[in-house]
């Protein structure tokens, strides 16, 4: 069971929690991070133990046809996230104050937000690492080169789910006003990422440092996001 719930990277955290988890209904959740005096992996198996988080895909079948609640559990360096489907479960009678759900509340991490809206799982940039990021690309739009403007597009390290790029052609389109008035070249819509890199979460693989390293807040420089202490109380127990 060790490493089975620890991503080894922030976007196979990601993936995972908007491909595998919300996308198939895993909307409640409590987010926590990891006392420094804890040991991360007995943290895993407390959780693991307590919720029943290594049952087969058949028992998760049959819990739902009961009315019964599943819950999945994954954690990257000591943030983690607790998530649940809509049943019945311990968990909410536990930690019911701390439980919010995703459709309403989208959960902040590493600069992400990762929600649920009309239907379908949205990954975006959180709104004040979206704000850094265009204040920073708006006050380079007319002190660089369109090719050097492009590489650190290029380059932001948030992998291009839809929401993302979205917002970055937002960003795209207000950089090239200021360059249309100085008179510059545009930066073109080609420089940015279309597709995402697919990784294993759960594995561990050699990765370049991005390119792109405005002053991020301490919780994103840390691979954290913004709400990471609700569930300490249990962690001690």
């Amino acid at each position: 069971m060790e490493g089975r719930f620890e991503a080894t990277s922030i976007e196979g955290f990601v993936q995972q929690l908007a491909v595998s988890y919300i996308r198939n209904g895993y909307f409640f959740y409590v987010t926590g991070r990891i006392p420094d005096r804890k040991n991360p992996r007995s943290v895993d198996r407390k959780f693991a133990e307590r919720y029943g988080l290594t049952a087969s895909k058949w028992a998760r079948a049959r819990r739902k046809r009961a009315g019964l609640a599943n819950l999945q559990y994954i954690r990257f360096e000591r943030f983690f996230v607790l998530l649940a489907t809509k049943g019945d479960h311990p968990l909410f009678e536990g930690e019911g104050d701390l439980i919010r759900d995703v459709r309403r509340v989208p959960i902040k991490f590493a600069g992400y937000s990762i929600g649920f809206r009309n239907g379908t799982c949205h990954v975006g940039i959180e709104r004040e690492q979206y704000k850094l990021v265009k204040n920073y690309l708006r006050d380079l739009a007319v002190r660089r080169s369109a090719a050097n403007l492009e590489r650190v597009f290029a380059t932001l390290p948030f992998e291009p789910y839809g929401g993302v790029l979205k917002q970055l052609h937002a960003i795209r389109r207000e950089v090239n006003r200021a360059r249309k008035t100085a008179g510059f070249e545009p930066v073109r819509w080609e420089s940015l990422r279309r597709f995402r890199k697919l990784v294993k979460p759960f594995e561990r693989e050699d990765e370049g440092e991005p390119l792109f390293t405005p002053d991020m807040s301490p919780q994103v420089a840390s691979g954290l996001g913004d709400s990471y202490s609700s569930l300490e109380p249990s962690v001690r127990k």
